[in-house]
This record gives C-alpha cells, sequence and structure tokens, in this order.
C-alpha cells in the first residue's frame, strides 16, 4: 500500500498553509482540464502539465477556497430544554439547526493514491466542539445514573472528541475535483457527503458506564485434613459416644453368655463358675457375638485363648466329667474309667 504523504498543515491545530500541495502525473486526465477551463474566469493556457498544476494550485490556494463537505441537522439545546408542540414542522424549527460542515484542500495528489485530502475549518471545528459540550454530554449525564467519577469521564469523553475533530482528515478519489467551482469552492458528489456524517458521528461515543463493583468470592469451608476420617463432623463437634464398654485388647468374649470372664487373674476360672449340670449337658449353640467397630486380630486371639485355658494336669483335683473325659482321651487308661463309675453310682 503506498504510503500517506500529508503536508504539515494537515495534522491537529495547525494552521492553514497559504499554498496547497499539488502533484500532477505525467499525463493530465482529459476531464481536469475541462474542470480548469470552466471555473477560470480569465483564459489562461492549459497545454502542459506545468500549467495544469500552477492553474489548479491557484484556485485551490485562495482564502475562499471553502467546500461544503455535508449539512447536519443538530439540536439547539439539550433535550430536557427542548420545546414541545404538537406540529412537528413547529418543534424542528424551534429545536433543530442545520451546520454546514465546511473544509478547504490541504493535499492533491495524482501519482500514488489518486486522492484528494480535506480538512475542517476553524469555525466549523469550533462549532461541532461546542455542540459536544454544552448538548452532547449534557444529554449523556442526564440518561445515565450518577457514580462518584462521572463528572471525570464526561471530561475525558469531551476531550477526546476535541482530539479526533481536529485530526480529522477526510479523504476522497481525485475525481470529487469535478464539483470545483468559481473561485476554488466546490461541494462533495456522487453521495461522499454521507461517509463524512458518518465519520462525524462515529467521533461522538456514548459515556461509557462504570466499572462493575468488585465481588469477593464465597468463602467455603475449610477441607477436612488427610487423617480425619470421612464421617467427621465439619465443624470439628465431637462425635456422639457410643453406648458399647471399652474392651481391652487381649480380652476374649466368650462364646456362652453364662461366663464372666476370661482373664487369668481372675478370682473365678471358667470350670469353677460351671455348675454339674452345666458340665454334663451340651449347650445350645449361640452365634458369637460381634459389634460394629469392633475387631480383633487373629495373633491376639489366639494368645489369649491359650492363657486362659488351663493344661489337663490342671484340673486333675477337680472331680468332674470333663476331667475324666480329658483323661480318656489323652491316654490315661481304665484308671479314669472307674472313677467315672463311681462317681456315677455315688449320684
Amino acid at each position: 500500500m503506498p504510503p500517506q504523504l500529508l503536508p504539515a498543515s494537515a495534522a491537529a491545530f495547525a494552521p492553514r498553509a497559504s499554498s496547497v500541495n499539488v502533484v500532477l502525473g505525467s499525463r493530465v486526465e482529459p476531464w481536469l482540464t475541462q474542470t480548469l477551463k470552466r471555473v477560470n474566469r480569465v483564459k489562461r493556457p492549459l497545454n502542459s502539465v506545468p500549467q495544469h498544476q500552477r492553474c489548479l494550485t491557484e484556485l485551490l490556494s485562495s482564502p475562499d477556497a471553502i467546500w461544503t463537505l455535508a449539512s447536519i441537522m443538530l439540536p439547539k439545546a439539550p433535550e430536557s430544554e427542548l420545546r414541545k408542540d404538537s406540529n412537528p414542522l413547529v418543534e424542528a424549527l424551534f429545536n433543530y439547526q442545520l451546520l454546514h460542515i465546511e473544509a478547504y484542500i490541504v493535499h492533491v495528489d495524482m501519482v500514488l493514491r489518486n486522492e484528494v485530502a480535506f480538512k475542517l475549518t476553524a469555525d466549523s471545528i469550533e462549532a461541532l466542539v461546542e455542540f459536544h459540550k454544552d448538548i452532547f454530554c449534557t444529554d449523556a449525564k442526564a440518561n445515565t445514573f450518577d457514580w462518584p467519577e462521572k463528572e471525570k469521564q464526561c471530561k475525558i469523553l469531551h476531550e477526546e472528541f476535541v482530539q479526533a475533530i481536529n485530526k480529522f482528515v477526510f479523504r476522497v478519489h481525485v475525481s470529487a475535483l469535478e464539483g470545483l467551482e468559481d473561485g476554488g469552492t466546490g461541494e462533495l458528489l456522487c453521495g461522499k457527503s454521507e461517509e463524512v456524517k458518518n465519520a462525524i458521528d462515529a467521533m461522538m461515543k456514548p459515556l461509557p458506564p462504570p466499572p462493575p463493583k468488585i465481588v469477593e468470592p464465597m468463602r467455603h469451608a475449610p477441607p477436612l485434613l488427610p487423617n480425619s476420617p470421612v464421617s467427621a463432623p465439619m465443624w470439628g463437634q465431637p462425635a456422639p459416644a457410643t453406648s458399647l464398654p471399652a474392651v481391652d485388647a487381649w480380652r476374649v468374649l466368650p462364646s456362652s453368655p453364662g461366663v464372666v470372664s476370661t482373664s487369668m487373674d481372675s478370682s473365678n476360672t471358667i470350670w469353677a463358675s460351671m455348675s454339674m449340670v452345666d458340665m454334663t449337658q451340651t449347650p445350645a449353640y449361640s452365634p458369637p457375638f460381634t459389634s460394629a467397630g469392633m475387631f480383633y486380630s487373629t495373633p491376639q486371639v489366639t494368645a489369649g485363648m491359650t492363657a486362659a485355658l488351663p493344661l489337663p494336669s490342671m484340673l486333675a483335683p477337680v472331680q468332674c466329667g470333663v476331667g475324666m473325659g480329658m483323661g480318656i482321651g489323652m491316654g490315661y487308661g481304665n484308671v479314669g474309667w472307674d472313677r467315672y463309675q463311681e462317681y456315677t453310682s455315688i449320684m
């Protein structure tokens, strides 16, 4: 894309130059020759490129060479101060004004970009700045709710518009020079005025909304520690105590409810707490008592059973059927059987 070559007079806040920068090609278009002959009040020769360039430069450099780019209908006062009437024509006459957007040519390029550059006049810039400050910003503040930095944002919005309108340079194809009139004045043709209106309207930006409030995130409960059970209460409340009694790890629950204890240090052994009838009768089977949460490993149960049950030699003084049965089973001969017969005859 060819570079955009603009003179210093096209910069923002720069005054109008005394001469317009005109660059023509090696060949002049026929339509340009006809346009220059039509607008010149004094006939002058146009037989070469330098003659065309000199004639066009003199016309566009005249202080009266002002072009009308567009005409915009703007309100005369803020919306709250406009006159209300049942007749729309009366409202339009009293409430609106027609502003002509005027500009002058600062650059003509018929070599690289084939364009004409226009810059707004000081009067047009001043009229647009006053409208933006007194009417546009007033309506913008009235149509939005208040927040602490609202006035500051309005000032920033107006300053941005002032910078943009002063930097505005409208570029159009060189064929726009066909609208050239006497004295270097002119008017845009072929619907180019709508492009100017749209460009100016885009500079009048709405008032930005206030920044959203920062909402603090909800604080969740702290996570459970890795060694905490899943069923532990969230807020550290102690778990309800169970009704089960505390049992030492070395104790073994007997299978018969009648047995009180199987410990070694008990004053009554398991055999001494039984009567003669209980020894001779076979007790009914009852399933072992178990409780949720109370489990004992196999080595502990085995050790407890071994320490609790006495050896057969320790039961020899006790005259009971169990001792006789054990004696017979362990090979004591007929002695144990004779004693059993004596015991039964006495009974």
